[in-house]
């Protein structure tokens, strides 16, 4: 492809994401804008994107991702924690586990409570609507059938899942059948963003349909290097592809969708952020913003796992090669089967202690072998459980580490930073193992190696949480939208002191939502498509819902 290097367009999206690619679709659906949309990564082309089981090859392929990690943790036993991120068309919608959960509509309030004005959750739920086709919850008014984006209720499961189903109930746990309804708490099955036995990510839903549009220009394959700054204004980016510079010009507006890594990273690169590292790094300020990068955060976790030589579990063996096989032929011939599905099919959102006003932890199922650090495929059998704490304390931040844009940044998560949210993973894992050892799993003669049933006092709990702890892949907040002075974007998402610039994606949420991020991102530019455009928002829509 030949980009001249007076090429302009009224809006440039930096980064193919899930955000970039609803963005891509609703700037470019009035043919008199000119939009185009530049990706770092190439098209998703690989045939296993499409296959959503295939989650097992794609999340740590390096060809379809960043190959980020963390800075040692110094919480955790100053290990580096692999972070697994899209760097392909449709971004980490591309290569993720699928998951379509809002998050807690409590947490949007919280939103319009601390500043956001406009984001509380009746403000938000059409935009929820907007994206959304589901017709497992036809004729609920929290869900919507005709939206681009495809949700579904998985129709079959592990039997494993059942177990663990039946265990919640036999606890007296509370159950949940919609998870994206008025309350998320409970346990149960996930929906899931899949089409027709095939992933639905954000270039399926949206870009795609948008292709053909001679407004809508998509380049692959290009790293922003640095974003244009002329009197105050954004006025294009600086990018490399096949390994030459180029320029692009923005007649209106240029939006960052990067992700909580990406957005930061092009700010800072472009001299936006705290003034005092960007001199120590020899990098112009344009703009003192010291809050780019900053309040970084994730939902880390520690995994409980169990081995069996009951062949139930998802898991690659000579024994279970023949089911694999006659799996892989149903999925072939009929889109069906375990391969139609995302593995991880059930969790549960629960409460670690009383005095909580909503569910501070994310108990997933595993019906698979998985070490604690995430391997790309469960060899043998066996089966676990997650403990996810969905309302982390510990702050971290990201800084760069050179001047050079194709060198990753530092990113510390600061997991564990507060002792709180250790006592939280270890609580929620107690949970688990109350649930391995419930009877509803005694037909698996499973014996748990992960941590070991050695490890019973608190401090061995602690310990083994420090070794193991990784995250669930939900960054946010590194671009927070507030009103406070480390707030980057306003309400309305637009860069503080630098014009025509906002950044959409994960990076402005004010605080982690209480769960998987990708619906929230989804929403995030829906709404940023209104802002950007001018056009009125839809009204709110009052509904019951948990506080």
């Amino acid at each position: 492809m030949s980009i001249q290097a007076n090429e302009k367009h009224d809006y440039l999206i930096l980064g193919g994401g899930t955000a970039g690619c609803v963005l891509a679709n609703r700037l470019s659906e009035d043919p008199r804008n000119s939009v185009c949309l530049i990706e770092a990564g190439p098209p998703d082309s690989n045939p296993l994107i499409r296959v959503p089981a295939g989650v097992a090859f794609t999340i740590l392929n390096p060809k379809l991702g960043w190959g980020l990690k963390t800075v040692p943790q110094k919480h955790c036993k100053n290990r580096e924690i692999m972070i697994p991120r899209g760097r392909v068309l449709g971004g980490s919608s591309s290569i993720n586990g699928m998951v379509y959960f809002r998050g807690h509509p409590g947490d949007f309030d919280d939103w319009a409570a601390a500043g956001a004005a406009g984001w509380s959750y009746a403000e938000v739920l059409p935009y929820f609507l907007r994206s959304e086709n589901n017709e497992s919850y036809a004729g609920s008014p929290y869900h919507n059938i005709g939206g681009p984006m495809n949700v579904t209720t998985l129709k079959s499961f592990n039997p494993l899942v059942l177990s663990f189903l039946e265990a919640a109930q036999s606890l007296q746990l509370r159950m949940q059948d919609d998870f994206n309804g008025p309350d998320p708490e409970g346990f149960g099955t996930r929906q899931a963003a899949i089409r027709e036995g095939r992933r639905e990510s954000g270039t399926t839903a949206f870009l795609n349909p948008a292709r053909s549009r001679p407004n809508l220009r998509v380049i692959t394959n290009a790293l922003v290097k640095k974003i244009l700054i002329e009197n105050g204004r954004a006025s294009g980016v600086i990018f490399e592809t096949d390994g030459v510079d180029r320029t692009i010009s923005a007649g209106r507006e240029i939006i960052l969708s990067g992700g909580a890594y990406g957005s930061p990273s092009m700010l800072l690169h472009s001299g936006i952020g705290p003034a005092d590292e960007l001199r120590a790094l020899g990098i112009a300020v344009h703009h003192d913003l010291p809050g780019v990068g900053k309040g970084l955060r994730d939902h880390p976790s520690a995994a409980l796992q169990m081995r069996t030589n009951d062949i139930s579990s998802y898991g690659i063996s000579w024994r279970k090669a023949l089911p694999n096989a006659i799996d892989g032929l149903r999925y072939l011939l009929f889109r069906s089967g375990p391969l139609a599905g995302n593995m991880f099919e059930a969790h549960g959102f629960w409460r670690s202690g009383p005095g909580l006003s909503r569910p501070d932890m994310q108990i997933i199922m595993m019906p698979a072998h998985r070490n604690a650090e995430p391997k790309a495929l469960p060899r043998g059998h066996g089966y676990g459980i997650i403990s996810a704490l969905v309302k982390p304390k510990s702050l971290g931040e990201l800084t760069l580490a050179s001047t050079d844009p194709r060198e990753r940044p530092l990113i510390d998560l600061n997991f564990l930073g507060e002792e709180e949210d250790l006592i939280k993973i270890r609580t929620g894992l107690k949970l688990g193992r109350r649930l391995l050892a419930n009877q509803a799993f005694d037909r698996y003669h499973g014996h748990e190696i992960l941590p070991g049933k050695d490890v019973q006092s608190d401090d061995e709990w602690d310990d083994y949480i420090r070794r193991t702890c990784t995250m669930v892949h939900h960054p946010a907040s590194s671009c927070r939208m507030g009103i406070d002075p480390l707030a980057v974007v306003d309400r309305d998402l637009k860069v503080r002191g630098v014009d025509g610039l906002r950044v959409v994606d994960a990076s402005v949420f004010p605080t982690l939502i209480a769960g998987n991020t990708n619906a929230g991102v989804v929403m995030v530019a829906e709404k940023a498509s209104d802002l950007i455009l001018g056009r009125a928002a839809p009204a709110a829509i009052e509904l019951p819902h948990a506080a």
